[in-house]
């Protein structure tokens, strides 16, 4: 994308007898902007969807292979989908509901764990682990029959913003005019980028490799987490049938040989790493997919609303924030900014456009707060069980054991990870 050009008289830059007008154009093809297109479009507002991927549909997995995006859905995401009335057409044969969670620390005494639970905390499940494909397919499936819905394979190429709106002019010469832009297109967002936003960036100096695997045992529906010395941290996330997906954090040339290991090196490796803890608990392990390694950074826009003088664009999902995958919350805290933006943008009031000031300021102060805060917490812990230095294993670990003592430090945990959303 070249650039963003503010201008007060639209006929200055374009000739709008070429525009295509709609209420608002969401850019990004991602989880994030396939449920905000649909959930806008749902609310009566003339949407289009852009993105260059969105030309095939996302085929339904299928067989006993499963994919490498793997992610965890909060029953915050769960109640978003439902209302997008898109949960119930899921493949729920692919979805796995998670009713318990441990944690480890590194030292390997039995004390130091939290344990998190579904029945003690009064709700059915903690999450739900499934592939992103399966998600993508329904919303896919869903925007087909969406008559205010229209998705265009296509890239924008420059943002002209004015008092009433934003134009955006595509590869293709098409040129889109919408009273409101939702920016979705990923962590380091052009749109974000044309209109001056700025974003913090911290490297982790970490890959994650994921990697799902068939173990002999079953995993009692439960999400695993051992922090190791040195500041990797493995997790091992239940899926149907005896498998389990894996996400390693580790330092990038730690990464780089483990994708290079055979089924024999990868037993070896799961027998001598936590003890042995992880072997113990699951089994014999034997690889599902081909394993796959991604940079771990944080990423934070200082504004998710821009320009700064005169809003017309909301920025949602990675576009706004990146985080640590240590907690399992990035994709859901992208979908809370679409639960925030589509209760907002339902509920306005009759004399307010989709893109007036006040709306995209409310959206935005809503955001803020909830993404700082978990950004925060995050990083924190990911810095704390990387330190090496004997004070901070021993902080941690007991910090560990005295959480699991307490039922209210734990039930404010679980509460925080549901994420729940309310659209009345």
């Amino acid at each position: 994308m070249s650039e963003v050009r503010q201008n007060h008289s639209l006929k200055s830059s374009v000739n709008p007898t070429k525009i295509r007008t709609v209420d608002v154009a969401v850019v990004g093809g991602g989880i994030a902007g396939k449920a905000c297109a649909l959930g806008l479009a749902q609310l009566g507002l003339q949407t289009v969807q852009i993105s260059p991927d969105l030309g095939e549909l996302t085929p339904a997995p299928q067989g006993d292979q499963w994919g490498q995006r793997i992610y965890a859905f909060s029953p915050g995401t769960q109640q978003l989908l439902a209302h997008l009335q898109i949960w119930d057409a899921l493949d729920q044969s692919r979805m796995q509901p998670v009713r318990d969670m441990r944690i480890f620390g590194d030292r390997g005494e039995k004390s130091d764990q939290l344990h998190l639970s579904a029945f003690e905390s009064g709700t059915p499940q903690l999450a739900w682990i499934g592939e992103s494909n399966v998600i993508e397919h329904t919303l896919d499936q869903a925007s087909r029959f969406q008559n205010k819905l229209e998705r265009l394979a296509d890239t924008v190429e420059k943002v002209v913003v004015d008092v009433a709106g934003t134009t955006l002019q595509l590869k293709s010469g098409d040129l889109i005019r919408a009273l409101l832009v939702v920016a979705a297109d990923g962590a380091y967002s052009p749109i974000r980028t044309a209109l001056g936003i700025p974003a913090s960036e911290e490297s982790y100096s970490q890959s994650a490799v994921v990697a799902n695997w068939l173990s002999t045992n079953v995993h009692l529906e439960t999400a695993y987490q051992w922090f190791l010395p040195g500041g990797d941290i493995v997790a091992m996330l239940p899926l149907p049938s005896k498998q389990v997906s894996m996400v390693w954090s580790t330092s990038p040339e730690n990464a780089a040989e483990l994708l290079k290991l055979d089924q024999t090196a990868w037993s070896g490796k799961f027998a001598s790493i936590a003890n042995g803890a992880i072997a113990q608990q699951l089994g014999s392990l034997t690889l599902n997919s081909v394993p796959a390694a991604f940079p771990l950074r944080k990423i934070r826009a200082s504004r998710f609303i821009g320009p700064e003088e005169n809003p017309k664009v909301a920025l949602i999902g990675d576009a706004a924030h990146v985080m640590h995958p240590l907690a399992g919350q990035g994709l859901n805290l992208g979908l809370r900014d679409v639960a925030a933006l589509l209760n907002i943008l339902g509920k306005r009031e009759s004399f307010r456009l989709p893109n007036d000031k006040v709306l995209l300021r409310r959206y935005e102060r809503q955001r803020q707060g909830d993404t700082s805060a978990l950004l925060w917490t995050t990083d924190k812990l990911k810095k704390l069980f990387s330190g090496t230095s004997g004070t901070e294993r021993q902080i941690r670990n007991w910090g560990l054991g005295l959480v699991n003592r307490s039922h209210f430090i734990k039930q404010r945990l679980i509460e925080r990870a549901l994420g729940e959303v309310d659209f009345e």
